[in-house]
């Protein structure tokens, strides 16, 4: 749980006990803040104000003509190396916030490559949010791109809380993490509009069942596109890219 603002307890969490089959749901995930009322109000009032700025932040960008993406995954997924070659397919104009608890080593590397990027070190914030998101945006010029790419903190629960104001939700998970981690972390998955499993070069070399996590997605979210993608592998990025091409905002 993250110990600045309790953002594992999501609005969804509030009164999600119910039975599945033979076991208690609410057993297999209680948790005593969820019996808290104040706390409960507290997160409320925090997941409240933060949707108020990231609507602020979804206006900002319309007005701009310009379609953000939010990018989620544990970290070493490749969100980073997915955004390095994203030049060589896409024909549109894009800049990038990204975040990390430190260092610029992210946005140093797009920078390197010709990519607008501005780095957001959260310190000890395990998630952006949308007011972090709306600073960033004032050390972007929006005026010559089409896209804006948000690369979130690595990580599978926290982001998932918080909609800082894009238009689509990006997850990305990587082969040698494992099919599992799909129903292990539930909400970011059904939080997704697309999921982008990477690293799919290294299918002969990890025990990851390409069907077995589609199965999984469509028990959590039917309605989600999957790609399964290498920057090693042109076909593969071209159809991902594709994808972005059909979700801009006309």
């Amino acid at each position: 749980m993250c110990k600045d603002c309790g953002c594992s307890i999501t609005h969804d969490d509030v009164g999600h006990q119910h039975t599945h089959g033979d076991h208690h749901h609410g057993q297999l995930h209680s948790n005593p803040q969820l019996n808290d009322k104040k706390t409960l109000a507290v997160i409320h009032k925090i997941l409240d104000k933060n949707d108020i700025e990231a609507q602020h932040n979804r206006d900002h960008f319309a007005a701009q003509h310009v379609t953000a993406f939010n990018l989620m995954s544990s970290p070493g997924s490749g969100k980073t190396t997915l955004l390095e070659c994203l030049p060589e397919y896409l024909n549109h104009k894009f800049a990038v916030i990204e975040g990390d608890l430190e260092t610029s080593r992210d946005a140093d590397r797009l920078i390197a490559k010709g990519i607008n990027a501005y780095q957001i070190q959260t310190g000890s914030a395990c998630h952006l949010d949308a007011f972090m998101v709306h600073g960033a945006l004032h050390h972007i010029d929006l005026n010559p791109i089409d896209i804006c790419f948000v690369e979130n903190v690595g990580n599978l629960v926290c982001p998932a809380s918080y909609d800082v104001g894009t238009h689509k939700n990006i997850v990305l998970l990587s082969v040698p993490e494992g099919d599992d981690k799909i129903e292990k972390y539930p909400v970011m998955f059904r939080r997704a509009d697309v999921v982008v499993i990477t690293k799919s070069d290294l299918l002969p070399y990890f025990d990851f069942s390409i069907e077995e996590a589609k199965a999984q997605l469509q028990k959590l979210n039917p309605n989600v596109e999957l790609f399964v993608v290498s920057v090693k592998n042109s076909d593969s990025m071209n159809a991902f890219v594709h994808w972005i091409d059909d979700n801009l905002e006309r």
